[in-house]
């Protein structure tokens, strides 16, 4: 076996298997952009009216999974939660103790769609992402 093999094999049994893109899977909860049909902000997910967008997007796509921010409190999302219930589709939390996302709620695909617009861009997300860009 080469030596290159046998360190690769020591560095995957001691940090885990090499992830790709892990600076994008922190910021869309765990999955990628390319999987994105809607990300929502914390403070979207927050706000007491539910987005209608994404019960129109769960009733469309019921292999979709709704990746939630476990730093916000049940009571935020809540609604959502419902909302994948009703719809059939599946919803996981999010606890990300090493990164931070500004996102609360990112419904993803199993696999690549790279929809290109993925936000509402509304005054709840203006104010997120004022200083820095998304994509």
């Amino acid at each position: 076996m080469k030596e290159e093999s046998v360190d690769f094999y020591l560095q995957q049994g001691i940090f885990g298997h090499a992830e790709t893109k892990p600076d994008e899977r922190r910021m869309f909860l765990g999955s990628l952009r390319e999987r994105a049909l809607l990300a929502l902000t914390k403070g979207q997910v927050s706000r007491k009216q539910p987005y209608q967008e994404v019960e129109k997007i769960l009733k469309a796509n019921q292999q979709a999974t709704i990746l939630l921010n476990g730093e916000l409190s049940y009571a935020s999302y809540s609604q959502y939660v419902k909302m994948a219930n009703t719809a059939r589709c599946s919803f996981k939390v999010v606890n990300q103790l090493e990164a931070q996302s500004p996102f609360g709620l990112v419904i993803a695909m199993p696999n690549a769609i790279n929809k290109e617009h993925i936000y509402i861009e509304d005054e709840l997300f203006k104010r997120a992402f004022s200083r820095e860009s998304v994509e």
